[in-house]
């Protein structure tokens, strides 16, 4: 987590409190960007809403006008094919100028403006599922009337999940492609990874203890070093070394061009996806 900053406003609403949603009050909560009077959630079923006050001491309710009435900051952590219809459905409590940050994929700030009518301020939101532990990546795309203010907050809202950029709507599909699907890819590599210590002799439980963290350890050094990683490859693979030989066996099996593929192939079904949704 790298949010430094806190939350001076009197109320955040999280609508359609799942995962993700759970996921941000925990971190509001432990970064301290957020104090517990100032979080207000909403839930679909009464045992979710009342599991979520008890855990996280925060107000909880099944109504999601009640939830969103008075905030400066509304979370839809909602489905894609409910983010308009509650939208809908909470427009005549948003306050006025209020920031709707949206974590649905597909719906676009333009669809969101339109459903809350006007004086409404639309960021979407692409994070990862990594935010459920504070690892997170998160994306950020910000409609035609949020304030450099507002999205300064909703960048320091994902911070206490992990780390946010700021990158143009029209980047999200890509995004989505790479560091939103990329989670799956990269336990394939840890899976891989931990099948090729057990196959040299390696219990499972330490094979696969000894892939994570260092795939952990990997990607630290290209966040703390800032150097390519191809430089960083090139520092452990020492002339007529073991790395040289193993990173042969990566080439000719194609590991490069399938992530590459990959990505791509997840960022146009993301885009075909929003097409879809805009039909």
């Amino acid at each position: 987590m790298v949010n430094a900053e806190k939350f001076e406003g009197n109320k955040i609403a999280v609508l359609g409190c799942g995962k993700i949603g759970e996921a941000l009050v925990r971190g509001m909560l432990e970064s301290g960007f957020a104090a517990r009077r100032q979080i207000h959630v909403s839930a679909r079923r009464a045992p979710r809403a009342e599991w979520l006050s008890e855990t996280f001491g925060v107000a909880a309710t099944l109504d999601n006008a009640d939830a969103a009435r008075g905030a400066e900051v509304v979370v839809l952590a909602l489905k894609p094919s409910l983010v308009l219809p509650v939208v809908s459905e909470v427009a005549e409590a948003l306050a006025p100028g209020v920031l709707l940050v949206s974590v649905a994929a597909s719906v676009t700030t333009a669809q969101i403006e339109r459903q809350a009518g006007a004086g409404s301020a639309v960021v979407r939101a692409m994070p990862n599922t990594p935010a459920l532990i504070g690892q997170g990546m998160t994306a950020l795309a910000s409609g035609t009337r949020v304030s450099p203010a507002q999205l300064q907050l909703a960048r320091a809202l994902f911070c206490s999940v992990g780390r946010a950029v700021v990158v143009e709507e029209r980047h999200l599909d890509a995004v989505t492609g790479l560091s939103a699907s990329g989670p799956a890819f990269i336990y394939m590599v840890i899976e891989s990874l931990a099948e090729g210590g057990v196959r040299v002799g390696l219990p499972r439980d330490l094979a696969l203890e000894l892939a994570a963290q260092t795939v952990v350890g990997a990607g630290g050094m290209v966040l703390a070093t800032g150097e390519h990683p191809a430089k960083l490859k090139d520092a452990v693979t020492t002339p007529a070394g073991c790395t040289v030989d193993g990173i042969l066996e990566l080439e000719a099996g194609g590991l490069r061009v399938a992530l590459i593929k990959a990505v791509s192939r997840a960022a146009e079904r993301a885009g075909r996806l929003a097409d879809a949704a805009h039909r």
